[in-house]
């Protein structure tokens, strides 16, 4: 078996991997790397330019597992997209938003590249994509009637409980299996329930590494950082300053709105206005309507009746008042330039009455991650755009991750037991964590860590 990293940085990125066994070709994911832009964001496709790929599954429709898809589509144009039926209803509302956001940044920030695909190009390519259920093993090589004697390999989605949708993906061959955990999340979230990983055993395993440099408190649960949380909004609201949550449109936020609606329920949080986005507003629909078929919690509750929920109207995020008590759950997660989060953001890290919540990962060098590591009191540049900032509203960060805990994914390695572990997903701090331990725990298990664009036999 072959495997090839396509990811164009050592660290986080644009997700993508080239399996080749039985003669065959599937590309595990064809991501977008959120710190870069234009052609540079892309995963390294030019290393496999002479491959014929028989076929692309998407592991979960987060931009840096899905944003290239296109572009990937376009090079190999015999390929179909295979995703599960929940990723199907959302991938072509979030390939037509990135256009739309591309597009903006050519106009602003001068990116030729952009768009790097088209929304013509998204309308065209939609036929090829095919949505299966879970735990349905369906064969994947569009080539093999063309090949005498080829064995036609399978794959099969297992709900890796990290977004509506999220899968991990087992790959047979006639003599070898694969298993890429994609992003996972083992615990139950407010409304997703975890991963159903039970009884996965593979020859080859491609683990997420994400947490691997994160390290649990002891007592740390999820239930006492919703409390946690409910208590530092309680606080906000009685200084009559607002609350901004910023939060990935997909999963985090109708994570965070399921939370604030069972306040309410409970009577923790008065009814109010919930402002989100517009793609927030989309995702948060299919999240209700799908809830009959999706492997959740509180299968009765539509966020859309639960809570008073107002979409932002364009530049509004930019002019509206603050004090009153408002509370936001708006993208991005990590405050980029041009998005909501990053405006009222802005607005409110000078004044001392508001508060901004973290409730997921955001890199040090974006705006949400350098306004996480800046102390209250400090001036410090925000973005390019806004220039320097100095910190005295209360900032605060939540562990509501949608990721495992390291420790659990170190288990999974165990339960698996494969011959070899390629490890990714994660910066070289969390990948030598997972190496060290795996090393420890199973002496024998091989343990690869190629490089961007570098391909191994495993």
């Amino acid at each position: 078996m072959r495997i090839t990293n396509l990811n164009p940085d050592s660290a986080i990125g644009a997700s993508s991997w080239l399996a080749e066994l039985d003669g065959h070709r599937l590309l595990l994911d064809a991501g977008v790397h959120p710190k870069r832009e234009g052609l540079d964001s892309l995963p390294l496709f030019g290393k496999i330019k002479h491959e014929e790929v028989d076929a692309i599954a998407i592991s979960h429709c987060h931009h840096d597992h899905i944003g290239a898809l296109p572009v990937a589509m376009r090079q190999f144009p015999k390929a179909h997209v295979l995703m599960t039926g929940l990723s199907y209803l959302i991938a072509e509302r979030v390939l037509h938003n990135s256009v739309n956001v591309m597009t903006k940044q050519r106009a602003e920030l001068g990116i030729k590249e952009y768009p790097l695909f088209t929304h013509d190009e998204v309308d065209d390519i939609e036929p090829r994509f095919q949505g299966f259920n879970y735990n349905r093993e369906v064969e994947w090589a569009a080539f093999h009637k063309t090949r005498a004697g080829a064995v036609s390999p399978t794959l099969e989605f297992y709900d890796a409980g990290h977004t509506l949708g999220s899968a991990g993906v087992m790959v047979r061959g006639g003599k070898e299996t694969l298993f890429f955990t994609g992003d996972v999340s083992f615990r139950d979230q407010t409304i997703l329930k975890g991963a159903r990983f039970e009884d996965v055993k593979a020859d080859v395993l491609i683990l997420e590494t994400t947490r691997g440099n994160h390290a649990t408190p002891p007592g740390l649960t999820r239930d006492s950082e919703v409390e946690r949380l409910a208590v530092a909004i309680d606080a906000a609201l009685k200084r009559k300053g607002s609350v901004l949550i910023p939060a990935f449109a997909l999963g985090r936020t109708q994570e965070i709105l399921a939370v604030l609606a069972l306040l309410t329920r409970a009577g923790r949080l008065k009814h109010q206005p919930i402002y989100i986005g517009g793609l927030g507003r989309v995702f948060t629909e299919i999240y209700d309507i799908e809830a009959h078929r999706t492997h959740r919690q509180h299968s009765g509750l539509q966020l859309r009746e639960a809570l008073n929920i107002i979409v932002l109207e364009k530049g509004q995020a930019q002019k509206m008042k603050l004090t009153g008590g408002r509370i936001f759950v708006v993208t991005a997660g990590m405050m980029s330039e041009n998005t909501a989060a990053h405006d009222l953001a802005a607005r409110m890290i000078g004044d001392e009455r508001h508060s901004i919540f973290f409730v997921g990962y955001a890199d040090p060098d974006t705006p949400g991650g350098r306004l996480k590591k800046s102390k209250p009191g400090e001036t410090f540049i925000f973005s390019p755009s806004i220039g320097e900032v100095t910190h005295r509203c209360d900032v605060q960060e939540f562990d509501l991750t949608a990721h495992a805990h390291r420790g659990e994914l170190l288990d999974f390695v165990g339960e698996v037991s494969p011959r070899a572990v390629v490890l990714g997903h994660g910066d070289d701090l969390a990948r030598a964590w997972f190496a060290e331990q795996i090393r420890t725990r199973h002496p024998r298990m091989k343990i690869i860590q190629p490089q961007p664009g570098e391909t191994v036999e495993a």
